[in-house]
């Protein structure tokens, strides 16, 4: 069973560290059995958010010297040193293999520990300039929802702790685990960003204006060469309307919508099958493998085999 620990200090921020409670100090076996062993670690009475101590942490943080996954909530001060010992604690469990993600501000934790030189790193846009400004090693990306390089993973400021904690999730324990989890949450199992190889394609938000029949009507019909033409009769006006009221309901042209549903239907079945890559370009609607791994490899950073290896693999691990 995978051990996820959380370390808490005076300082940390409850949004996030209930974020992490909630997606894996949850039982959640009824999804996939084992799910996670989970352990909340730190001093005794360190106030989360400035509104509540934390009386009996279940754990020093000895533990971290055991734990597969460290996650470190987000700090209230940035300016203020991190505790020294839980720093030791965390380079300790870096070098001995663990996987360390941190949440919105969390970053600054993980560049005062020396783990973020020379690596990207994503904090909340309101901090990231002085994030590179304290830590002129780091790689700071403010345009991004989350950041994944080897052993270290950064999330961007507060909800952002949700796509990576649901990345994650992915893994460990695959696509349909983690969108199962999303559904619960009610939330999306992705969003838009950056990192295109960890960050699945977009998946537009639907207004309740309309549209939501016509894109169910497209998703259906992804395997056939549809045209915004095709799209404009079905929805009963012309193609310049629709296209300006399908850019004002999802932020994209009703082409862009559909090629974007096109990479995320190659993407669940790549995850999910064992289909070979020239039935998914026809299933997709990409027509031929060729056409498929080079809109794959632009729109995902990498081609469809080296995507199945990665994402198949962790899920069946």
């Amino acid at each position: 069973m995978t051990l996820v620990a959380m370390p808490v200090y005076d300082g940390a921020m409850l949004f996030e560290a209930a974020i992490v409670l909630e997606i894996f100090g949850a039982d959640r076996s009824h999804l996939t059995d084992p799910w996670y062993e989970f352990a909340v670690c730190g001093p005794r009475d360190a106030r989360l958010g400035g509104l509540l101590r934390v009386d009996t942490p279940q754990h020093g943080l000895d533990v971290l010297a055991h734990a597969d996954t460290v996650i470190v909530p987000s700090c209230d001060d940035i300016e203020a040193d991190p505790p020294g010992d839980l720093l030791d604690a965390l380079r300790a469990a870096y070098r001995r293999g663990a996987r360390i993600a941190s949440l919105c501000t969390g970053s600054f934790v993980l560049a005062a520990a020396g783990l973020l030189d020379g690596r990207p790193a994503a904090t909340h846009w309101l901090h990231a300039a002085r994030l590179a400004e304290r830590y002129p090693h780091v790689h700071v990306n403010a345009d991004v929802l989350y950041t994944h390089d080897g052993q270290i993973l950064t999330a961007a400021g507060k909800a952002a702790a949700l796509d990576l904690s649901l990345h994650l999730v992915r893994l460990d324990h695959g696509a349909a685990v983690a969108n199962a989890l999303a559904r619960i949450l009610v939330v999306p199992p992705y969003r838009a960003g950056g990192q295109a190889q960890y960050i699945a394609a977009p998946v537009p938000a639907r207004s309740g204006d309309g549209f939501t029949a016509l894109q169910d009507w497209a998703l259906d019909r992804l395997h056939e060469p549809l045209t915004v033409q095709d799209l404009a009769a079905r929805a009963g006006m012309s193609t310049r309307h629709l296209t300006r009221l399908f850019h004002q309901s999802t932020g994209l042209t009703p082409l862009r919508w559909l090629h974007v549903q096109r990479i995320r239907r190659a993407q669940e079945l790549l995850e999910t099958t064992d289909t070979p890559v020239e039935r998914i370009a026809v299933h997709a609607g990409m027509g031929t493998a060729t056409t498929l791994r080079r809109h794959f490899s632009r729109a995902v950073g990498v081609p469809p085999d080296t995507y199945r290896r990665t994402f198949r693999g962790a899920g069946d691990s």
